[in-house]
């Protein structure tokens, strides 16, 4: 199976457009056709992220939805211990959390859409890819996933 670490804009993006890349690639989560790795500290960061002012506003959930949209990630990931520890990203340290979660859960691919982490396209043999790529790399993309 497909091991897969998302960034939190991923999980932000699958919740604000159905039918969109990044929820297609959570619809392959949930059918067990990839298996989601995460840590403690992107739990943290898509906690934290999910309480932007403009992105609770959009999504119109409560703090309870938001806690139960956690604890459901974490019921169909798998949350690596988050005892590795890499030297930081030098251009965004903040996205090494991304790194030592896939290389400490020993995923294939890590799907962002941020270009401090895809201009490194691979991390010690982990292919860095936007969703897009990712889907047609599982052959997953359909013309309706945008």
């Amino acid at each position: 199976m497909i091991r897969v670490v998302l960034d939190a804009n991923q999980f932000v993006s699958a919740l604000l457009k159905p039918g969109s890349n990044p929820d297609a690639i959570m619809l392959l989560v949930r059918e067990e056709k990839a298996l989601l790795l995460m840590s403690e500290s992107i739990c943290d960061e898509v906690r934290r992220v999910l309480a932007y002012p403009k992105i609770f506003k959009r999504l119109n959930l409560s703090k309870e939805q938001c806690d139960l949209f956690i604890n459901g990630l974490r019921a169909v990931a798998v949350i690596t211990a988050g005892t590795l520890s890499l030297p930081p990203l030098a251009a965004d340290p903040d996205d090494t959390k991304y790194l030592e979660c896939a290389v400490e859960g020993k995923a294939d691919y890590l799907v962002s859409g941020d270009h401090h982490l895809l201009d490194l396209k691979f991390y010690q043999g982990i292919r860095i890819v936007d969703p897009l790529t990712f889907l047609r790399l599982c052959g997953e993309y359909s013309q309706d996933g945008q």
